[in-house]
């Protein structure tokens, strides 16, 4: 049985392929917080078809310089669906809130300051807009791993922010040396 003592902030969790709730269903998420009580998290391989980051901007009457920046606006998850946060490396520091620091190479703002500084190019070098997010209650997300729904993997800042959506839960797997095709929802059961 694996440890799930340790905190998982700032890994990945990959949804195994027997994934029975459809909103987890392939996906790939990045904890941005995990401790004894809850955990909340952020989906980062579901792009919006509904909204663009330029829609977005134009909604919330951001003015932009030049061409809005290519951000792309996932799915966080099913918690506060009309909320956004904006996962980002760790360069930025907004001016006024203070931004959630993950870790060393990730962190995560939830204001519109973000947005604005993004807007006209002072925000962070990498970044992915998600509107809701992925909330777990206390115990929660150790019973859903201990029950194989979720493997855990090292986030990487490539894979967050370079790897194309379509190839992300895939590229997840492969950074563990597993491919889909070699998974089973039923490993570690004997």
């Amino acid at each position: 049985m694996p440890d799930l003592s340790h905190d998982l902030t700032g890994k990945l969790l990959i949804a195994m392929p027997g994934m029975e709730d459809p909103r987890f269903s392939g996906s790939v998420v990045f904890l941005c917080v995990h401790s004894p009580g809850q955990s909340m998290g952020l989906i980062i391989n579901k792009q919006m078809e509904e909204i663009t980051f330029a829609e977005m901007m134009e909604q919330l009457e951001i003015p932009s310089e030049g061409p809005p920046p290519d951000v792309p606006v996932c799915y966080g998850g099913p918690v506060e669906l009309r909320r956004g946060f904006v996962l980002h490396s760790s360069d930025y520091r907004p001016r006024g809130e203070e931004a959630l620091r993950v870790d060393h190479r990730f962190a995560m703002t939830g204001t519109l300051e973000v947005l604005e500084d993004i807007a006209v190019g002072r925000g962070p070098r990498r970044a992915l807009m998600a509107l809701g997010y992925s909330g777990w209650g206390e115990g929660q997300l150790e019973e859903e791993i201990q029950r194989n729904d979720w493997l855990t993997a090292d986030a990487t800042m490539e894979l967050v922010f370079d790897t194309p959506m379509d190839r992300k839960w895939n590229a997840a797997l492969e950074s563990l040396g597993v491919t889909s095709l070699t998974l089973s929802s039923e490993a570690g059961h004997a």
